[in-house]
């Protein structure tokens, strides 16, 4: 674990309690290493990966809880809230859920039992302790005129898995708001597309709560016309809205150059610049968006590092590789204020 000077530094969450969570993306490795981070500047934890499906059951009724119950139990220690991270999602999910155990794709109603049989166990065992569950992930597709993407689960339950999954998990612990999550969610095409199956699950009366923007933007992209379009078109559905996965990429998703080993001046101002402009937004929209996650803590670790090019660095927190704030940090406390 790092040793972090923090004397004379603002708590992060400290600066917008009163708007909204402040969390970030822990992992076993983060949780330990970045211990002294965490608990100086988040109120929220989500786990990275810990917690999906194939971390959590592996083989049918062969459940791991022991590192989601850590993460669990250093949110209860330093008081932090922890949103759930994810139940359905087409990635990550172990092949023996869409088979039969001799051969073959499953049933429809053998999938949908599996299914309820995952969330009821999953979310009944954290009842009461996560305020938010990003229940599907990533059904909507990037291009195209379909709204939801190719799947196993669409092939095999067509397009009810969706609400299925979320009248399980509500079920399960009825007080945990439950999200629809996202990326691209600001692209003007997928924006339309997430609002519109939000919407039709909401006309269904499906317990639907929110809808979980990603966030993994860049020092560009989406325009922040763009992100204001979003979060008022979201929030025209009456659910509440959370910045579920935040980061600011150095790089465009195109931009493939392997020679910048380390941030320039350039990026870093940029990058101060951006964050700052964007929770000024966040503050002004606090009356819709309750939870702000950060897909990781500091520059040491993320999951941008070698994606989508093997062997580059990405520097997109708010901390150094160091754990040091970064002028972004300042930025985004100053626009606490303004």
């Amino acid at each position: 674990m790092k040793t972090v000077q923090n004397e004379g530094i603002p708590k992060l969450y400290e600066e917008f309690v009163e708007y909204f969570l402040v969390g970030a993306a822990v992992n076993k490795f983060t949780l330990n290493h970045q211990e002294q981070l965490l608990k100086q500047h988040f109120n929220s934890i989500t786990a990275e990966n810990e917690m999906k499906f194939e971390s959590l059951q592996p083989m049918e009724g062969q459940f791991q809880f022991e590192v989601a119950d850590q993460m669990l139990d250093f949110a209860k220690k330093n008081d932090m809230g922890v949103r759930g991270h994810t139940l359905v999602w087409h990635n990550q999910t172990p092949d023996w859920m869409f088979e039969k155990p001799s051969s073959g794709i499953v049933d429809r109603a053998t999938l949908l039992e599996r299914m309820k049989a995952h969330i009821d166990t999953v979310v009944t065992r954290y009842k009461g302790n996560f305020y938010a569950w990003d229940v599907v992930n990533e059904a909507v597709s990037d291009s195209g005129n379909d709204i939801l993407r190719s799947s196993k689960w669409l092939d095999i339950v067509g397009e009810e898995f969706i609400a299925k999954a979320f009248e399980y998990a509500h079920a399960a612990d009825p007080t945990a708001l439950l999200f629809y999550n996202d990326y691209n969610e600001s692209d003007a095409i997928k924006r339309e597309k997430i609002y519109r199956l939000v919407k039709s699950l909401k006309e269904k009366d499906v317990p639907i709560h929110g809808i979980g923007m990603q966030s993994h933007w860049n020092l560009d992209q989406p325009s922040l016309d763009d992100i204001r379009q979003t979060i008022e078109r979201y929030a025209s559905l009456g659910v509440t809205l959370h910045i579920t996965e935040m980061d600011l990429s150095m790089f465009q998703f195109d931009d493939r150059r392997t020679d910048c080993t380390v941030p320039t001046e350039v990026m870093l101002e940029k990058q101060a610049q951006r964050y700052g402009q964007v929770f000024k937004l966040f503050k002004e929209y606090s009356e819709h968006i309750s939870s702000v996650t950060f897909w990781g803590a500091a520059d040491d670790y993320t999951w941008l590092d070698h994606f989508p090019v093997h062997n580059r660095k990405n520097w997109p927190f708010l901390f150094d590789t160091e754990h040091k704030p970064k002028q972004s940090f300042w930025n985004v406390i100053n626009s606490s204020k303004s």
